[in-house]
């Protein structure tokens, strides 16, 4: 469904992204992890466009059978929110702070679809139901201020599954959670994955919670990707020295059993887990 190759970012003739092959098929769970500056950011805004303009790309990003890389604004808006569809790390930054709820949900709606404004009012309630919003009906009068990170952040979902996107990219969803809350957005994203066969790219320098919810992880450093492999592969055999590092530098593997326990996945190499 996605396959990125041959592919670079740059700036002023420097090279910050450098990736020969990277692919995530239908319904697949995929972790990409490293540091922080290791280019995982950069690599997945790319898929969507959205790099500032002084950065320079070469290479092929297929998603769908359609080529990104060059296409025309007016071509990746209408696959935005739609096909491919983003969660950030703060919501509380994504969010329009002058806006209410429910008029934000809704915006994706209205871009991508005929729906009426009732219609479309009675789908963002739906969709804050779907990802365990409590009383939907009042949230969607309210603005972004009146709700708790974990709230904000199971809006910032709803907004991305709104159309039932095939992708969906989630760019270190639980860094400003608490430790509760982080569970439950993480079990609320493999549901969603498994009941809509959505596939998802989860972003995170956090090895405990990649192992709880990938598939397969690919292993980023200084821009390249150095590992790529089943998830169980990874990180009970690493092959590179700097895989081996990140694990062991990594206070969050040792908890990794705990939080596969709590959301019901152990090493979820399968659409079956």
């Amino acid at each position: 469904m996605l396959e990125i190759k041959n592919f670079r970012i740059s700036i002023a003739g420097k090279t910050l992204v450098k990736i020969n092959h990277l692919a995530a098929e239908p319904g697949e769970r995929l972790g990409l992890v490293g540091e922080s500056g290791s280019g995982k950011t950069l690599t997945v805004l790319s898929i969507l466009g959205l790099l500032p303009s002084m950065m320079d790309v070469e290479g092929s990003i297929i998603f769908d059978g359609k080529e990104l890389v060059g296409s025309p604004e007016n071509v990746l808006a209408k696959i935005r929110g739609r096909d491919i569809a983003m969660v950030f790390q703060d919501p509380s930054r994504s969010l329009n702070p002058t806006m209410k709820i429910g008029r934000q949900v809704g915006e994706t709606l209205h871009l991508h679809t005929d729906l009426s404004k009732s219609a479309i009012k009675q789908k963002v309630i739906e969709l804050m139901k779907s990802v365990q919003l409590p009383d939907p009906e009042k949230l969607y009068t309210r603005y972004p201020h009146e709700l708790s990170g974990g709230q904000q952040q199971r809006v910032m979902i709803a907004m991305a599954i709104a159309c039932k996107p095939k992708l969906l990219i989630a760019d270190e969803p639980t860094t400003a959670l608490d430790v509760t809350v982080q569970q439950g957005i993480l079990k609320l994203i493999l549901q969603l994955s498994k009941e809509n066969d959505m596939a998802v790219i989860f972003v995170s320098h956090n090895l405990g919670v990649v192992q709880a919810v990938s598939e397969r992880i690919a292993v980023m450093n200084s821009g390249e990707i150095v590992e790529i492999g089943p998830t169980s592969t990874i990180l009970d055999s690493p092959s590179a020295t700097y895989t081996k590092e990140l694990i062991g530098a990594n206070p969050s593997i040792p908890d990794a059993q705990e939080l596969n326990r709590l959301l019901g996945t152990r090493f979820p190499t399968d659409r079956g887990d």
